[in-house]
């Protein structure tokens, strides 16, 4: 049973929890045994409540009968505030430096395969690796791995404890305990685990069909199938409360449960009590009444078991995906490539299908684009132009067929293609730093000097003197602090700072006025000369 349980299986090759379980044992370690010491100084705080309020009230013949428990009472209650504080720091400072040294991992890995990465999954898949997945695991650690650690160390203390007592009262919490805490918690795994991770796929497929569909809500409306799209996702989210009901009555049935066997527990505490005091009457009740009490704060520590159980399901789910990424622990050398002039792309027989679909966008292209043409990619919009620009780049793998420069596949270059390849494309970036900081982006090693000159090409010096800070000046976020046809010529200054052989330019005057267009055409045109330039467009201006 236990190894049909599907974390079971995902941390049996994992690469992504068990390197910091092992890394922050240490802390981990902590962590666990003040959890573990939160719970045992509640029970005592209700231990010697009970026993102390049970002995007060029948008239104890001295006070010093009751002074013991007095003091106890006052440790236990200020000890269990104290460590659950300490308990907190220690296992969010753990949860934190782990998910924090998983994040970097994380970007790590997309950053060194983004290409692989990019063909392998959709934009929605990505919302939901980035945004779900890291949240899955920091709750795999703090909700499901920490809490089980501490559960199972009370299980222990408690069957020991009370096997010294009583053999067979440790065998009874042996049995009742165990059901709380392994029964029902797998229990809740096989059954209501399930349904937990269908609501997880059914999720995920939400993220990718509202960002591939709402990006392209106006083909939707012109095509006349608005209806039709909502129709889509009302269907989607029927299923997700659908589901979601039946995991509420689960749940509902499942605690009832739990609480029976609590019930169950305090009864048998009760009645053990009892035969085991019965011949000192005097005691009985100050006993059952200690016993009885000191279980109550356990009911917290075991209440949310089932659920931490459950949801590793979808926790699973996360994994399996974070293990199919490349290890960026293992440091693959990546070849250097050395190409020389004069340089040629090929396209041969070029395919390309996005990940979980069918639609083929691009099929059978056959191309040879050599040094120093100018040659422009026309065809309407959604016809798969910047899907051909993302392959040229190498960002993405061609499903069938290649592209290559001077006989090298793009997509093996990885961040060496930015030596003979730059690109333009709709909407620039500028970061929100100096002018020089972002033109430098072309060339680390430019001058003043130089920066000056590229920006005269452009038609931007004058413009930049003009400003108080002229190099030094902000962009803002974004570049918001230029206009679009200015952040399409600092973009062609990075270009021409960076000297590539090859420039893309993937519909670069789009949203820009007429005027400002042709003006914005007239200067890549003009200072491009020379180069091999590709021009991906929509419509005809420009292409004279």
């Amino acid at each position: 049973m236990i190894n049909r349980i599907p974390i079971i299986k995902a941390l049996k090759h994992d690469r992504w929890v068990k390197p910091f379980l092992k890394q922050y044992r240490k802390t981990l370690i902590l962590a666990i045994f003040l959890g573990i010491l939160t719970f045992v100084c509640g029970s005592g705080l209700m231990f010697c409540a009970g026993f102390l309020i049970s002995k007060t009230a029948t008239r104890p013949e001295n006070i010093l009968l009751v002074y013991v428990p007095i003091v106890l009472t006052r440790a236990f209650g200020i000890a269990r505030p104290a460590v659950q504080y300490f308990e907190r720091i220690v296992s969010h400072n753990w949860v934190l430096r782990m998910t924090s040294r998983f994040r970097q991992k994380l970007y790590d890995s997309l950053e060194r395969d983004a290409a692989l990465f990019s063909s392998k999954y959709q934009l929605g898949d990505i919302l939901g690796l980035l945004s779900d997945d890291v949240s899955h695991i920091q709750n795999l650690y703090l909700r499901s791995i920490f809490p089980m650690m501490v559960a199972w160390g009370l299980y222990a203390i408690i069957v020991i404890s009370l096997g010294i007592l009583s053999p067979l009262m440790g065998l009874w919490m042996l049995i009742t305990f165990g059901l709380m805490v392994f029964t029902i918690p797998i229990w809740s795994v096989v059954v209501n685990g399930a349904r937990q991770s269908y609501e997880k796929s059914v999720q995920d497929k939400l993220y990718v069909d509202l960002t591939d569909n709402v990006m392209g809500v106006t083909d939707w409306i012109l095509a006349g199938r608005g209806q039709e799209f909502l129709n889509l996702h009302v269907d989607s989210r029927q299923k997700l409360v659908e589901v979601h009901q039946k995991m509420k009555h689960f749940e509902r049935l499942r605690n009832f449960l739990m609480q029976i066997l609590f019930l169950l527990i305090v009864v048998s505490l009760i009645l053990w009590g009892a035969a085991r005091f019965g011949g000192q009457a005097s005691q009985l009740t100050n006993w059952i009444a200690a016993f009885v009490l000191a279980v109550f704060p356990l009911n917290e520590a075991l209440a949310g078991l089932s659920t931490a159980a459950q949801e590793t399901n979808v926790y699973q789910e996360s994994l399996n995906r974070l293990n199919n990424l490349p290890d960026p622990d293992q440091k693959a050398e990546q070849k250097k490539i050395n190409i020389i002039t004069p340089y040629n792309l090929k396209i041969t027989n070029l395919h390309y299908t996005y990940p979980n679909t069918k639609k083929e966008v691009l099929r059978g292209i056959d191309l040879n684009i050599h040094a120093g043409e100018k040659i422009a990619l026309l065809g309407q919009s959604g016809a798969g132009k910047s899907t051909f620009a993302s392959l040229l780049r190498g960002d993405r793998k061609p499903t069938q067929g290649q592209i290559t420069l001077n006989g090298i596949e793009t997509d093996r270059f990885g961040d060496q293609i930015t030596k003979y390849l730059s690109v333009i494309n709709q909407k620039p970036y500028l970061f929100n730093t100096t002018i020089a900081n972002n033109l430098r982006l072309g060339n680390e090693e430019a001058t003043d000097t130089e920066l000056w000159e590229v920006l005269k090409r452009v038609g931007l010096k004058e413009m930049i003197q003009a400003l108080p800070e002229k190099l030094d000046t902000k962009v803002e976020e974004a570049g918001l602090r230029f206009s679009g046809g200015e952040r399409h010529r600092l973009a062609l200054a990075r270009v021409l700072l960076k000297n590539t052989p090859i420039v893309l330019l993937d519909e670069p005057t789009v949203g820009l006025d007429p005027l400002t267009e042709q003006a914005v055409i007239n200067t890549f045109i003009k200072q491009l000369d020379g180069k091999t330039l590709i021009w991906i467009t929509h419509h005809l201006q420009g292409i004279e």
